[in-house]
């Protein structure tokens, strides 16, 4: 079964992966979780309201509605006289359940998350077919125009559309419905060609693991860091944050800041000051505290890009000193609202520093999530993470078959 086969059965509803989950079967030997007894609800989150001082994107914090999970009840004997089977039903334990929930949450993000490009993406083709009653050269132009309308990138939208042309006349296609299809189809292929072989896990170390994010001023560079230190600090790691934009007073409270929200501490230095020596220093903290994270703010904006090449090798350098095998990950932070102006950053900094993969913000926020596919196809890039709202649980690990059906649910015609 190709990608795209995968893809439609769960644009379709027909993957087993994301059939409706059935009510827990219970056998006569045993009884019902009670709807009353449950887990004791988490703890309320550290995260206070106040805004985040700074240039970047304003946060609002909000707090995932935790679902009670019931406790297993208590089994009841059988009768002496009933045969005991030897094949019972077992009632879900509280970490499965966990584990479905969170799993459906992350496919309820990606799909409101996309909600605005899939929007968007649906009503271009809309306006598509409805524009056009034969399918001649000049619908395969249109079809050009709005595949790049849609933020797929040039080299993509010439690529399925020459796949169309072909595809149309081997099919011998002439159907409204069936040409959307095979857009999708060629536009899912194209994607899932581009992802071969690519790795969007963050390279995680077994003792620390330092994590360099660079990204120009307003993109929601020092936002994502806070977020990702959260995450990292619920998972039980101990975690540090190095605040080395020092070109920028505001950079460094807004870090400060993310850090008491996070429960983390924050390795600062004065405003103006070398942001290697204040690397340095977090370095040299995180080895001595046996910390299992380091994430490392850098300066979004200096006078040229040559300062900023000379600039980020400096940083590099010294963590290198301390650790030779570090960083592990140089994540380029792009804010999806600006579409091409955002895969322009990429080529600019890919150029001057070696990024290994692509924090995507604001993607809640935009009808042009057809960038990732022109990220891939182009700069051959793989985006580790992506944010999917403005709370502080909002920025998701990505998943290219989620971003796929969130992208494209509800467009492929029967």
């Amino acid at each position: 079964m190709g990608f795209f086969d995968k893809i439609k059965k769960a644009l379709v509803g027909e993957s087993k992966d994301t059939e409706e989950i059935a009510e827990p079967v219970v056998s006569d030997n045993e009884t019902a979780p009670s709807s009353h007894e449950a887990s004791e609800p988490a703890p309320d989150s550290p995260v206070s309201d106040e805004e985040v001082p700074g240039d970047e994107e304003d946060q609002t914090d909000q707090a995932d509605a935790h679902a009670d999970l019931p406790e297993e009840g208590p089994a009841v004997q059988p009768p002496a006289e009933a045969p005991i089977t030897t094949q019972q039903s077992v009632t879900p334990t509280p970490e499965t359940i966990s584990e479905t929930i969170e799993k459906e949450t992350v496919q309820d993000k990606y799909t409101k998350g996309l909600s605005k490009s899939r929007k968007t993406f649906g009503q271009r083709m809309n306006e598509l077919f409805a524009n056009f009653r034969t399918v001649d050269e000049d619908f395969f132009e249109e079809v050009e125009e709005t595949l790049i309308g849609a933020d797929v990138g040039f080299d993509a939208a010439m690529k399925i559309a020459d796949a169309l042309r072909q595809e149309v006349k081997l099919r011998n296609v002439k159907k409204t419905a069936e040409v959307q299809n095979v857009i999708i189809e060629k536009l899912v292929d194209l994607y899932g060609e581009a992802g071969v072989d690519e790795v969007n896990t963050l390279n995680m170390q077994p003792d620390l693991t330092v994590i360099l994010f660079v990204g120009v001023n307003g993109v929601g560079k020092t936002t994502s860091i806070g977020k990702l230190a959260h995450q990292f600090k619920a998972e039980g790691k101990k975690v540090l944050l190095a605040a080395a934009d020092t070109f920028r007073a505001g950079a460094i409270d807004q870090l400060v800041v993310w850090g008491e929200r996070a429960g983390v501490e924050v390795v600062r230095g004065n405003a103006g000051g070398d942001p290697a020596a204040v690397v340095y220093d977090a370095m040299a903290r995180a080895k001595a505290e046996n910390a299992d994270v380091l994430l490392v703010d850098t300066a979004g904006r200096l006078q040229n890009k040559v300062n900023l090449m000379n600039e980020l090798e400096k940083i590099k350098r010294i963590i290198h000193r301390v650790d030779p095998s570090a960083p592990h990950e140089v994540l380029l932070v792009l804010d999806a609202t600006t579409g091409q102006n955002a895969m322009n950053q990429a080529k600019q900094f890919k150029e001057t520093t070696d990024v290994s993969g692509l924090v995507l913000t604001k993607l809640d926020g935009t009808a042009k999530g057809g960038i990732v596919l022109a990220i891939r196809n182009e700069l051959r890039l793989p985006v580790k993470l992506v944010g999917l709202g403005e709370g502080i649980d909002d920025l998701e690990p990505f998943d290219p078959n989620e971003f796929v059906v969130g992208l494209f649910k509800g467009l492929i015609k029967d």
